[in-house]
């Protein structure tokens, strides 16, 4: 009969194998979102030019990456990038790396999404007062986007945490490897899978009580 003995789980346990785990999947999650956020507003922006040798490419790349599995993402950046530049350059930088490139694809639709949310007549405005496109767009439409798109924006990246965990198909060392670490030494790998379940629902049940609150103030503010 199985039994589930939980008692092994520890503070020393957890400094040793889960922290290490724990902060890098932060870490890759916050890189990931900044530089998701970044990248996918500039393809957001290159997508709503209007001009095709814009437009098209950034289409073309938006649309591929939202159709492949991110497991397979990470395979290939994972392996293509050393072939390409002639050198290693590990799990951790490489998972950085796919997440950007992978997040992006995400973020520049809910960049787009927003932008087209801000009504029209506020860009009439501002090129009534004699700003150029660039000023309109990074000092009256972005400004307003990037309030309305704060809940979604958070809740992507409640998303993102979870999807760290498939960075242990190339062996980095996030919050889901040191749980399996530690059930190989502590010889409980049932235990601290239930433990690592346990781990991210907490978490991120946590931030989606938070976006919910955000969503809410957000809300109010318009």
């Amino acid at each position: 009969m199985l039994t589930l003995d939980l008692s092994f789980y520890n503070w020393e346990l957890f400094t040793n194998y889960i922290l290490k785990g724990l902060v890098f999947s932060v870490q890759l999650t916050i890189f990931a979102t900044v530089g998701g956020i970044l990248f996918g507003t500039f393809l957001a922006l290159m997508r709503l030019s209007g001009k095709p040798f814009l437009v098209y490419p950034a289409t073309f790349y938006v649309n591929t990456m939202r159709s492949i599995p991110l497991v397979m993402v990470i395979l290939w950046f994972f392996l293509l990038i050393p072939m390409l530049i002639g050198r290693p350059i590990g799990a951790d930088l490489s998972a950085t790396i796919t997440f950007i490139a992978f997040e992006a694809a995400f973020f520049s639709e809910i960049v787009r999404a927003g932008i087209q949310s801000v009504p029209k007549g506020q860009s009439f405005a501002g090129e009534a007062l004699g700003m150029t496109y660039g000023q309109n767009m990074r000092l009256v439409v972005l400004p307003q986007a990037f309030r309305n798109m704060i809940p979604v924006f958070m809740t992507q990246t409640i998303v993102l945490f979870q999807d760290t965990s498939l960075v242990y198909a190339i062996g980095a060392y996030d919050l889901l490897k040191g749980f399996e670490i530690a059930g190989k030494n502590y010889g409980r790998p049932i235990e601290t899978y239930i433990l690592a379940a346990a781990t991210y629902f907490v978490i991120c049940f946590s931030l989606s009580k938070l976006v919910r609150k955000i969503q809410t103030r957000v809300a109010i503010i318009r």
